[in-house]
């Protein structure tokens, strides 16, 4: 969903327009802030974008995706610059990867809308509670 079609959702009055540029924007810097120590600004970012931006899912991680690239890169370079990445490791990652997100954007795109979204949802509270009840490495 382009910006003309998430203002659709709103009474296009100047109050209105102003309020959602200032939403979208503390959308986008939690979001880089959260992608920036590498925990991933699609979990703030595709939730903010549905029920704060009325945009559908596939839009929400469309929208994402596309946030994603300049967030990583500057995220990439500072980590770099920092010594915190093993590009011997993270080769072979990035290639699967790449071969998992050909996969993962075919299927999403032909799956309805609220299945992706029961799906995200899910997978955001698999995460959530591994997190929550994981034993320390001691």
């Amino acid at each position: 969903m382009a910006a003309k079609d998430i203002r659709a959702v709103y009474d296009c009055s100047r109050r209105k327009d102003d309020f959602l540029k200032l939403l979208l924007f503390a959308i986008g810097l939690v979001s880089g802030v959260v992608s920036g120590m590498g925990i991933g600004g699609g979990t703030v970012l595709i939730p903010a974008m549905i029920f704060l931006a009325g945009v559908s899912q596939h839009s929400a991680q469309g929208i994402n995706l596309t946030v994603f690239i300049p967030t990583a890169l500057v995220a990439i370079c500072v980590h770099s610059k920092n010594k915190h990445i093993r590009f011997r490791l993270a080769l072979p990652l990035m290639l699967a990867g790449a071969f998992g997100a050909v996969l993962g954007s075919i299927l999403a795109s032909s799956m309805p809308s609220r299945l992706l979204g029961k799906l995200f949802g899910g997978f955001l509270l698999g995460m959530g509670l591994y997190e929550l009840f994981r034993k320390k490495k001691s």
